[in-house]
Order: structure tokens, then sequence, then C-alpha cells
């Protein structure tokens, strides 16, 4: 049995997005019940949202950005850089706790203090890209927790895995021309053509060539193309790579029940995906790994796929 961290913090919740905006706070309260109902929560080792240092978002992200966001938020803004990004007052606070509970959550993974973490964070981050925000994200959560991991335990080869139902564009941005961390995802392609990004040949450039991998999945095709795409692409791609860490951008869009998409995904399918990745962190990270919410927007839905994603995370491989 594994020692599985959780992070959840009712103040993530006060990230506003609007009345008719599908990344709204009840996503987390979903994810949030669907644990504690099934009797979760005393097996768990409680993370703390810690407000981040801003040394590590700017890591990733442009200081002009960063402040912009902050500006945004402070003057009472709605809306940032496009119409998808609906922000109010306490979007710059919220998104610091965020990034600081992830933080938390890999330093205690670091020190052996727990084995692997959950966050349940809002708001998601895969789409941020070094000087904009998309898609709902304005910090790449997962992209800063690498480089803190990198920067501040010395991990050499960090992998991410990103099953979110559409390609994670930011986090290949910022990524695709370093070789010492690899970027995986699979997503839907075409996905409502949202980002757009994501095709097989897109591969990393300079020396981080070869470095990045994309499994698009055609619409409908659902666990058969999933199971295939990640045995052929990704598994042999982390058996060279030999991750010494593993973060995961866990979307949950792409199930058969989630109108943010049609990629057909069962709710097993999403299982045997994480089953996959926590054998890899076992063989290759000593266990080492990450999960931090990025899409999912069945509220239906999302309680039992947070509850098997945590449960697979406490049994391990």
């Amino acid at each position: 049995m594994k020692k599985t961290g959780f992070l959840y913090d009712e103040r993530f919740l006060l990230h506003k997005t609007g009345r008719f905006h599908p990344e709204i706070p009840e996503r987390l309260h979903a994810v949030y019940q669907g644990i504690k109902e099934a009797g979760l929560l005393p097996r768990l080792t409680r993370i703390e949202a810690i407000r981040a240092d801003t040394k590590w978002i700017e890591a990733v992200h442009d200081r002009h950005y960063i402040r912009r966001l902050e500006s945004a938020c402070r003057a009472g803004q709605c809306v940032f850089d496009c119409a998808d990004n609906q922000i109010c007052s306490e979007t710059y606070e919220t998104a610091l706790l965020a990034v600081g509970g992830i933080l938390e959550a890999a330093r205690l993974v670091m020190k052996g203090e727990i084995d692997n973490a959950f966050c349940a964070v809002r708001p998601p981050g895969h789409h941020a890209e070094y000087d904009r925000s998309m898609g709902f994200c304005y910090f790449n959560n997962v992209a800063i927790a690498a480089r803190y991991l990198q920067n501040e335990w010395n991990i050499k080869k960090i992998g991410i895995v990103d099953f979110d139902v559409h390609h994670g564009n930011g986090t290949q941005h910022i990524f695709e021309q370093d070789p010492s961390v690899f970027y995986y995802s699979i997503h839907q392609h075409p996905s409502f053509a949202y980002p757009g990004t994501g095709r097989e040949f897109e591969q990393g450039s300079a020396e981080g060539y070869g470095f990045t991998k994309n499994s698009p999945v055609l619409p409908g095709r659902g666990d058969e193309d999933y199971k295939h795409l990640i045995e052929k692409d990704l598994l042999p791609a982390f058996e060279v790579f030999k991750p010494e860490g593993i973060i995961v951008s866990a979307g949950f869009d792409a199930h058969e029940d989630d109108e943010m998409s049609n990629a057909n995904l069962s709710t097993e399918g999403f299982s045997w995906i994480m089953q996959r990745i926590v054998e890899m962190a076992d063989k290759y990270a000593n266990g080492k790994l990450i999960s931090v919410l990025e899409g999912g927007y069945s509220l239906k839905r999302l309680p039992e796929l947070a509850k098997n994603h945590v449960e697979i995370l406490l049994k391990g491989a």
C-alpha cells in the first residue's frame, strides 16, 4: 500500500468563472465528494495549499505576463487574454495557492513523507504558455512542478503524461527544446478544433527533438485506440527515457459522458491508463508520481473517476 498525498483547499473555489463557463468550482467539489464518500480521506495525507513564491513561476513564465495577470485581477477585470479565460479578483491568488500546494506535494514526495500525490486544484494549467493564458489556464502547474523538481531536488529527467482530451499545448511549448523533460500527450484530434496542436509530427525541436510524443485519437474511438496508442507510443518511449520522476496532467474530459469531447473513453479505460502510469513510476522513478487535475466537466462522473484515480495511487503497481 502506498502513502498518497491529497491536495484540496476550499480556497480553490474562490476562482469564479461565471454562470455559463464549464470550468466551475462545482467541478472540484464533485472530485472531493467522490473521494470523501468512498471513505478514502482517512487513508490520505492531506497537503496544505501554500502561496507559491513567484520565483518558481518565473522559472516557466515571463515575468511581465505574471504581472499582467496580477494587475488584471486586482483591477477587477473579468476576461484575460481571450474570452475563454474568465477571471475574478481572486484568480491570481487562487492560482498561486494551486501552484504552491503542488510544490508542497512535490517536496513531500522528495522527502519520502509520501509516495505519490493527487492535486485537486483550480485553475488548471496545461494550456498556459510562456507568456499567454489559454483554455481556462493561467499558470502551467505541471511545468512549474517539473522545473521545481529539477532546480530544487536535482531530478535530471522528468516524464510528463497528459491524458486530458485536449492537447497540452502550453506544456509542449515550454519544453519543446528541452531534452530533460519528456512530454507525452494522448488526446482527441480534432477535439472541437481546440487547441489545434498535438499532431504526430510535433516531436520537439533543437536539442529537444524526440522528447515530445503526441498520440492523437480520432473522435469516437474510445478505449481500444487509447490502449493501443499508449502501448505503442508511451510505454516504449519511457522505457528508453527512464524518467526519474513522473508528473500527470490528469484531465477526465475524454470520458464518454463528458460533453467537452466525443472521445468515448470509459471509466475502466481511465483506470487502465492510470495503472500503466503507476507501473512506470514504480519501475523507473521509485514510485515518485504527482498527479494534477486538469479538465473534466461531467459533474456526474467526476466523483467516480477521482475516487478510482486515488485508489490506484494508494494501491500502487
